[in-house]
């Protein structure tokens, strides 16, 4: 059997040496289409960029047995050769239990799922595995698996995973042109006086003392642009429709800070008093975590080009704080 008799699809073949080896890999669905510097650093996680750019360029990384650059786009069977590289050990794995969440959505190209708040979409920062991760695991035999986008851990609502790589592509370029439309309800404490505003306030990311990411409102931050929508005032609360037309991070709740109107029980951007008074066993109105929901996304079918639309229903727990402060609101009435 000659040497490329023995490649399977996507899996290393290691070449006989007692250290680094020689790796040949075929692409299949889940990289066609990548880069080939991307795929290399996905494929040689621990060494250095700076080396895997090295070997790119000396030519010691073939691709069908001829160099390429890093601008390289494999294609589907394209054999790969990397070089022995040393890569640096990592901690064990941690150990992902599988999970599977309500589906919104599911075809062969797209999974959508009405992500549960409290859940991280990945693992990081301090996290050790998320919605992904746990994806993974519950759909071994589903070679890709990749988030389109993300939300906030203590967001809740539709969020979409690729389940090829070229949906992937075609989303990002949908999220690139602005052409997926994405809706969140948030809870807001204070009255909103409009019945639409649009904020363009620039975003800033910075680092707290003790290492926590955090945003603000600053001249030369990254442009964000949110239309928010009154639907109900009720009791000292304003229950509002989110428009993102950007979608940086934490975007909804540094506006709605920004202008005097936290979402209720935002533990980063709030108000904390009333979040502590919200979240009290005895409390009435009770809330104990962020109310904001990722309602809805309507966009093109990366593959298909069929319009889209994935809805998630608001949860109980937010359902029940918006009839607690509807109940309060007609008792103080009578």
């Amino acid at each position: 059997m000659n040497e490329l008799g023995k490649i399977r699809r996507n899996a290393p073949v290691a070449m006989p040496s007692a250290g680094p080896q020689v790796k040949l890999i075929e692409v299949g669905d889940d990289a066609s289409g990548q880069r080939i510097d991307n795929f290399l650093l996905r494929h040689c996680k621990g060494v250095p960029k700076s080396h895997v750019y090295r070997i790119l360029r000396s030519g010691e990384v073939r691709v069908n047995k001829g160099r390429v650059d890093a601008a390289y786009r494999l294609v589907l069977g394209d054999v790969v050769r990397i070089p022995p590289v040393r890569i640096a050990q990592s901690e064990a794995p941690a150990n992902v239990p599988a999970a599977k969440f309500p589906v919104v959505f599911e075809d062969d190209y797209l999974l959508a799922i009405d992500k549960p708040a409290g859940v991280a979409v990945h693992g990081g920062s301090g996290v050790s595995f998320g919605v992904i991760e746990q994806l993974r695991q519950a759909y071994p035999q589903q070679r890709f698996l990749e988030l389109v986008h993300r939300l906030d851990r203590e967001t809740s609502g539709v969020l979409l995973i690729a389940k090829k790589r070229a949906a992937l592509v075609g989303m990002h370029e949908q999220i690139r042109h602005n052409r997926m439309d994405k809706r969140y309800l948030a809870c807001v404490i204070g009255a909103w006086q409009d019945s639409q505003r649009v904020v363009k306030a620039p975003l800033f990311k910075y680092l707290t003392p003790e290492g926590e990411r955090r945003v603000r409102v600053q001249a030369d931050g990254q442009p964000a642009h949110t239309i928010f929508r009154r639907l109900e005032v009720i009791d000292g609360y304003s229950l509002l429709e989110a428009e993102l037309k950007t979608g940086r991070t934490h975007q909804i709740r540094v506006h709605l800070a920004h202008l005097g109107t936290p979402i209720a029980g935002d533990d980063k951007y709030g108000d904390f008093s009333a979040n502590r008074a919200l979240s009290r066993a005895d409390a009435r109105p009770s809330l104990k975590r962020m109310f904001l929901h990722a309602r809805r996304l309507r966009l093109v079918h990366p593959i298909l080009n069929t319009p889209l639309l994935l809805e998630a229903p608001l949860p109980q727990d937010c359902e029940r704080f918006l009839q607690q402060l509807r109940d309060s609101s007609i008792n103080a009435k009578n």
